[in-house]
Parts: structure tokens; sequence; C-alpha cells
């Protein structure tokens, strides 16, 4: 078997500034790899929820936007309009 010598010498120095032997180093390198590799193979698939909506503003703020507004008094109009629905 042949390694790395800069992988060796980190692996040595690694070793010996936490005490430990190369060959303990080793396997518990050894260890992490194929335990990582067994939990990704067990993850359960993740669906991903998607959008039909087109990305960007809505068409109106898009709108109010080209015309020259700025974004802080548009928002500011949408929460003045929701508190007034829930005022209702």
């Amino acid at each position: 078997m042949r390694i790395d010598e800069t992988l060796l010498n980190e692996a040595k120095a690694y070793a010996a500034k936490n005490g430990r032997s190369l060959n303990s180093v080793m396997e518990d390198a050894l260890r992490q790899l194929l335990n990582r590799s067994m939990e990704v193979a067990v993850r359960p698939r993740v669906e991903l929820i998607t959008s039909a909506a087109h990305p960007g503003f809505q068409a109106q703020v898009q709108e109010r936007l080209d015309a020259g507004e700025k974004l802080e008094h548009i928002a500011a109009d949408f929460v003045d309009e929701e508190l007034r629905d829930a005022a209702c």
C-alpha cells in the first residue's frame, strides 16, 4: 500500500499533536469514511416542493417599480392593505 507523502506527514503530525499513534488515527479516519458512506446510503430521499410561479415580483409590483416608485413605499402600501383587511 502506498500513501501520499504529504497526507502521511499530515497524519503523523496530527497523531503526534494529539498524543495518538499513527495507526489509531488511520483507523479512525477509515471508520469515519465508511460510516459516512453508510449514512448517505440509508438516508431517505427528499422531495423538494417546487412552484410554477415565475421568478421576480408580481406584475403589479413590477409595474410600480418600472414607474419609478421605491420598493419600500410599495411594501408599505401592502402592509397598509393587510391592516385594513384585518380590521374588517
